[in-house]
């Protein structure tokens, strides 16, 4: 039994789809239709079965899923390993963060990263999905939520300002009242934010005009006049047509941490770019 295809096997088991296992593994719907195949012919029993709803767990596949995992848990610490030793400044490096962190707070730090280490490419994986270290699906994080697992070695590396901005041409909202006035805020799934809380007790009276998961969104929607937005200083201060509003206090600042797994503690290229995003933004 090959592990690439208990990997290919488990894919199937977590997306319900041949396409969603594909996507996930980067490779193409016959080559995972083909070594599923291969793997249940293997062990002489069907450990999926098609549904309406997609893929599902066979009685056989249920009773052997554990080990798989156990498979996928030993297989991947190997990898960590072996990645964890490598010392030479050169590879890929896959790194995870948001999309207003990737645009805006970023590039200076990939372009000192890039003078320092020319042979690491960078993968920049953008998004609100948390990645899973632990199965390499980034090697490093920098996300607003703090690592609550063991195994992940972590760093705050800044303290983020955050302001309230309108689009230029607008005038100022009355402060403690926003009568009339409308707002860009966070979606329902995000409303627990500090800056929601912090931007609805400034402006009680005003109205929702749009709700978006993306700060760049929230930034462009601010800057065409539908309402007043909340939003990190790099976002705000770097999109044209908006300006900062004075409402007497700053909004709440948040800490952005930076995560790896520690296997890969050693990994040279890593540690490098590290060094550089602590030093670049400890700058700021």
């Amino acid at each position: 039994m090959e592990w690439s295809d208990v990997r290919i096997f488990l894919a199937v088991v977590r997306t319900g789809t041949l396409g969603g296992a594909a996507r996930a593994l980067d490779l193409s719907h016959p080559t995972i239709g083909r070594r599923l195949r291969a793997l249940e012919e293997g062990v002489g029993h069907a450990l999926l079965q098609r549904t309406a709803d997609g893929f599902v767990l066979t009685q056989e596949g249920d009773a052997v899923i554990a080990l798989a995992e156990q498979m996928e848990r030993s297989a991947l610490s190997m990898e960590r390993r072996l990645a964890g030793e490598e010392s030479q400044l050169e590879g890929m490096l896959r790194v995870s963060t948001a999309d207003w962190f990737a645009c805006h707070v970023m590039p200076p730090v990939l372009a000192a990263f890039a003078r320092e280490c020319p042979r690491v490419v960078v993968e920049l994986v953008t998004g609100q999905r948390l990645f899973d270290l632990s199965r390499r699906e980034a090697d490093l994080a920098i996300r607003i939520v703090p690592f609550n697992q063991p195994s992940i070695v972590q760093r705050r590396i800044v303290s983020m300002k955050y302001g309230a901005y309108i689009a230029a041409s607008l005038p100022d909202p009355v402060l403690h009242d926003g009568t009339g006035c409308t707002l860009v805020t966070m979606d329902v799934a995000m409303n627990d934010y500090p800056d929601v809380a912090w931007l609805q007790r400034k402006l009680p009276n005003a109205t929702i005009a749009v709700r978006a998961n993306n700060r760049n969104v929230q930034a462009h929607m601010c800057a065409v006049g539908l309402g007043v937005a909340v939003l990190p200083r790099p976002v705000g201060d770097g999109v044209p047509g908006l300006r900062r509003l004075d409402f007497g206090e700053a909004p709440p600042e948040r800490d952005l941490w930076l995560g790896y797994h520690q296997d890969l503690r050693r990994l040279a290229r890593l540690r490098a770019l590290v060094d550089v995003a602590a030093r670049v933004l400890g700058d700021e």
